[in-house]
């Protein structure tokens, strides 16, 4: 059998939620980059094994699977030497449930709903009113931190995926010590894992300057 397919863009969040969970099951899995900003996802050979243009999609051997959070669960449910990222235990399982849609509810729909039209629609704006709903999406977040992690006291795919968005928003939205305390010290704990920069942080780095660099740009021609 051939290794499992990923299609990924590093300076996606998700796509680096699945390389942390990857990586975090010594799974070695092929990656084929798919470019958002040239169009790779509307080819019509994409189109064909994910209607919905996202990324990312696992191809396992013919199982294609899309959307992070589903990627994650069935590579640990299929890969995993035991449910220590992902547990079998039904309510810790409802928990890591729930972190899972407020990551994707909450986290990353906030930040897609900010960097969007800095990225992709040529604003230079980061109109307060979305970057007050950012504030508190990590008050929401510092506020669930009642363990070292986002659910018990060992590293799950809950974290991957919330961490994923934190590491991206707080290179444009930074965190202040004094507010979030519980947020930076669960981000130097994920730091601290071996396969964490090479996994997520150096995406990260790059998409928040991206980002910054492109709001920079935006202007300028705005003002011309």
């Amino acid at each position: 059998m051939s290794r499992p397919i990923l299609y990924t863009l590093h300076l996606s969040p998700p796509c680096r939620a699945v390389e942390l969970t990857a990586k975090a099951l010594g799974l070695d899995l092929e990656q084929k980059v798919v470019n958002l900003l040239t169009g790779d996802h509307l080819k019509p050979e994409y189109l064909k094994m994910n209607p919905q243009h996202t990324i990312p999609v696992l191809d396992d051997n013919g199982t294609i699977i899309p959307e992070s959070h589903a990627i994650m669960i069935y590579l640990v449910s299929k890969y995993g030497k035991d449910d220590s990222l992902y547990s079998k235990e039904i309510v810790k399982q409802a928990k890591l449930n729930a972190a899972l849609h407020f990551e994707s509810g909450v986290l990353f729909a906030r930040m897609r709903f900010l960097f969007e039209p800095i990225l992709f629609r040529g604003s230079s704006e980061m109109p307060a009113d979305r970057t007050e709903y950012i504030e508190k999406a990590y008050q929401l977040l510092e506020d669930t931190l009642v363990d070292d992690y986002v659910v018990g006291s060992t590293p799950t795919i809950a974290d991957f995926s919330c961490i994923s968005s934190i590491s991206s928003l707080m290179g444009v939205i930074p965190l202040e010590s004094t507010k979030y305390p519980k947020i930076l010290a669960w981000v130097d704990r994920l730091k601290a894992l071996p396969y964490y920069e090479e996994a997520n942080g150096s995406g990260a780095i790059q998409l928040s300057s991206a980002v910054l660099a492109s709001k920079e740009k935006n202007a300028a021609k705005a003002s011309l």
